[in-house]
C-alpha cells in the first residue's frame, strides 16, 4: 500500500484530464478548419484586390518567419457549413498580439463587408480559449472568402492561428462548458489559497506562503490565458492582457523555483543544486521583467529570451527530480505527480515556440487545465509535506519534553529535583506551607542494608510521600535523604498523619524507617521569601532532630506583606532573619 498511492493519484490525474481535455479543446473544434495564406501589406494595397485577384501570398511557409509588421492573411475558398441557412455564421481564430484587425468578407454576389476592431475594442469578440469569434454580417448569399488585415502584429507564433468557420450559436454553447471548467479551476485554486492562509498562523510552515503565492500566479495565468479577465474587464486592452499573461506565467515559473526549494528536504538542495536554483531564478526573472516593461519593442528577441528561461526551468526541474530520487526524498512522488503534467505540456509549448511542432489549440488549453489539476494535486503534496513537518515538530517537542522531564527529575526517586522544585514553587500566591522531611539515621540504614538497600529505602520513602499528598502539592528530593513538600497552607497535609504513614510503610529487611519534619508557613512570592521560609523550616527540622527525631516541629509563621494603600505602591520591609520566637514541636518536641 505504501507504494500504491502515487499510482492512484496519477490515475486520478489522468482521469480528470481525460474528462476535461475534450471539453477544453471543443472550442477549437466547432465548425470547419480554414487554411490561410500570408503576405505583408504594401503601399497601394486594397482589400478588394487581395480578395478577388490575390497575388504573392505564401500558403506553405511559417507565418512567424515574416516577423513583426502589417499583414494580409487570406483564407482559401470557404467550405459550406452544415446547418440552417438562417443560422448566423462566425469566424474564430486564436487571439494574438495585434494593434488592429479587420475582417473583409467576400460574398458570392461580389459584396464585401468589413468588421474591424482594435486591441482596445476586442472584448465583444473575445471567447474563452482565448479565441476571437467574429459573427459574419447577414447577406443574401453565402460568404466565399475571408481576408484578415492585421496591423502591428507581433507575429511571435503567427498572425492568424486556428481559423475556423462555424455556427456562432454553437461557439457560444461551447463557451458555457469552458466557463464551467475554468470556474471550477479558479474556485479550487482560490479555495486552496484561503485554506493554506488560514492554516498559516497555526502551522507557520515557510512552504505555505510560497504555495499561496504560486496559487496566485496560477489564478492570474488562468484568468489571462483563458480570456476570462478580458470578458470581466471589457475596457482592458487585449495586448495588455497578453502582457499580463506573460507576467503571470513568468511568476509561476519563478515561484516554482522557490516552491521546490521549500518543498524538498534541505539535503536535496545542498551544494550545486542550490546555486543552480539561484541562477535559474535570475535567468527567468530578467527576460520576463524586460518583456513586461518593454514589449512590444524588441518583442521577438524578448520572447526568445523568455523562452530560453523556460528551457532553463525545465532543465532545473529535471535536475531537482533526479537529485530528489538519488537522495531518497520523501516528497519525490508528490512533486513529480503534481508537476509532471504541466512540465510535459510546457515542453510542447517550447517545441512549438521553436517551430519544431505545429501549433494546436489544445497546447494552450491543456496548459491551463493541467495547472488547475496541478493545484489540486499539489495541495495533497503540500498537505503531506506539512503533515511530515508537523510530525517531525511534534516528535522534537516530545523529545524536548522528555529531556526537560529528565532534567527536572531526580533519577533515583522520580520526584522533582531541587532546581525544578524552586522553579515551580517560587511565585505561588497566598500563604504556603513548606515541609522539610529528613530520614532519621540514614547513615545507619546505609551501613545496615548497603548502598543498594539505602537507595531502595529512598525510593519507597519518596513513593510514600508522593502518594500521601494532593495533585496540587509539590514534592521533591532536595538533598541526599532530605525531601521537601509545598502546599497551600489551607490544604497542607497533617504532619502527624504523614509521619505515621511513613513509619508504617514496609521497607527492605522489615526495617522501620522514621523521619523528622520541619514546617513553616509563609509567602513565597520571590526568592527572598523562599530563603526566609526555608531557613525557618530548616531550623524547625533541626529542632525536631534535637528533640528526639520521628516528630514534626513548626517554625515561626511568616506574615504576608501588607496590601498597598493610597496612590503610592507599598514598600516591602526587609525581613530580618533573627528568630523572634520559638516554634512548636509535635510528639514531645520543643
Amino acid at each position: 500500500m505504501k507504494g500504491a498511492w502515487p499510482i492512484t493519484i496519477g490515475a486520478l490525474l489522468l482521469a480528470v484530464l481525460a474528462v476535461l481535455w475534450p471539453l477544453a479543446d471543443a472550442q477549437a473544434q466547432v465548425g470547419q478548419s480554414l487554411t490561410t495564406c500570408i503576405r505583408p501589406i504594401r503601399a497601394g494595397d486594397d482589400a478588394r484586390t487581395q480578395l478577388t485577384r490575390p497575388r504573392g501570398f505564401d500558403c506553405t511557409g511559417d507565418q512567424s518567419a515574416y516577423g513583426v509588421g502589417d499583414f494580409w492573411v487570406l483564407s482559401q475558398p470557404l467550405p459550406p457549413v452544415a446547418g440552417d441557412l438562417r443560422d448566423r455564421l462566425a469566424v474564430s481564430f486564436a487571439s494574438t498580439w495585434q494593434d488592429a484587425t479587420a475582417l473583409h468578407i467576400l460574398y458570392a454576389d461580389g459584396k464585401i463587408r468589413t468588421v474591424a476592431f482594435t486591441s482596445a475594442t476586442t472584448a465583444p469578440y473575445l471567447l474563452l480559449g482565448p479565441m476571437i469569434a467574429v459573427p459574419l454580417p447577414h447577406e443574401g448569399t453565402r460568404p466565399v472568402r475571408i481576408l484578415w488585415e492585421a496591423h502591428g502584429a507581433a507575429n511571435m507564433r503567427g498572425v492568424v492561428r486556428g481559423a475556423r468557420i462555424g455556427i456562432h450559436a454553437d461557439m457560444l454553447a461551447v463557451e458555457s462548458s469552458l466557463g464551467l471548467i475554468y470556474g471550477v479551476i479558479i474556485g479550487v485554486v482560490v479555495g486552496l489559497a484561503v485554506y493554506n492562509m488560514a492554516l498559516w498562523p497555526a502551522l507557520r510552515q515557510p512552504l505555505q506562503p510560497v504555495y499561496c503565492l504560486l496559487l496566485f500566479f496560477i489564478t492570474g495565468y488562468t484568468l489571462s490565458s483563458s480570456g476570462l479577465i478580458g470578458q470581466w474587464l471589457p475596457w482592458l486592452d487585449n495586448n495588455e492582457r497578453h502582457r499580463w499573461n506573460a507576467i503571470m506565467l513568468g511568476g509561476v515559473a519563478m515561484t516554482l523555483v522557490i516552491f521546490s526549494r521549500h518543498f524538498f528536504e534541505r539535503k536535496v538542495f545542498a551544494g550545486w543544486l542550490d546555486r543552480m536554483a539561484v541562477i535559474c531564478f535570475i535567468l527567468i526573472a530578467i527576460p520576463n521583467i524586460a518583456f513586461a516593461l518593454l514589449a512590444p519593442r524588441w518583442i521577438i528577441a524578448l520572447d526568445q529570451a523568455v523562452l530560453m528561461g523556460f528551457m532553463v526551468l525545465l532543465v532545473f526541474l529535471i535536475a531537482v527530480l533526479a537529485r530528489a530520487w538519488r537522495r531518497r526524498s520523501n516528497f519525490l512522488w508528490a512533486f513529480a505527480i503534481a508537476w509532471g503534467t504541466p512540465i510535459g505540456l510546457a515542453m510542447f509549448r517550447v517545441l512549438n515556440a521553436l517551430h519544431l511542432i505545429e501549433w494546436r489549440p489544445w497546447i494552450d488549453q491543456s496548459t491551463v487545465l493541467s495547472m488547475g489539476v496541478e493545484a489540486l494535486i499539489a495541495s495533497l503534496g503540500v498537505a503531506y509535506r506539512i503533515y511530515l513537518l508537523s510530525r517531525e515538530r511534534d516528535l522534537a517537542r516530545a523529545d524536548e519534553r522528555v529531556a526537560r522531564r529528565l532534567a527536572d527529575t531526580d533519577p533515583l526517586t522520580g520526584l522533582f529535583n531541587r532546581r525544578a522544585f524552586l522553579e515551580q514553587a517560587i511565585g505561588r500566591s497566598g500563604p504556603q506551607t513548606l515541609i522539610l522531611a529528613d530520614i532519621d539515621h540514614f547513615k545507619r540504614i546505609n551501613d545496615t542494608l548497603g548502598h543498594d538497600g539505602g537507595d531502595e529505602v529512598l525510593r519507597i520513602f519518596a513513593r510514600t510521600l508522593g502518594e500521601a499528598v494532593g495533585l496540587d502539592m509539590l514534592v521533591a528530593r532536595i538533598g541526599g535523604e532530605e525531601f521537601a513538600l509545598l502546599a497551600d497552607a489551607e490544604r497542607a497535609p497533617d504532619p502527624e498523619t504523614l509521619l505515621a504513614r511513613l513509619r508504617g510503610t514496609s521497607y527492605p529487611s522489615g526495617l522501620t524507617v522514621t523521619a523528622s519534619f520541619g514546617l513553616c508557613t509563609g509567602p513565597i512570592a520571590d526568592e527572598s521569601d523562599w530563603r526566609l521560609l526555608y531557613r525557618e523550616a530548616d531550623q524547625a527540622l533541626f529542632a525536631a532532630k534535637d528533640g528526639g527525631r520521628d516528630r514534626a516541629c513548626w517554625g515561626v509563621p511568616i506574615p504576608l506583606a501588607p496590601p498597598p494603600s493610597g496612590l503610592l505602591p507599598a514598600i516591602r520591609p526587609h525581613r530580618k532573619t533573627v528568630r523572634k520566637g520559638r516554634g512548636l514541636c509535635a510528639n514531645g518536641g520543643s
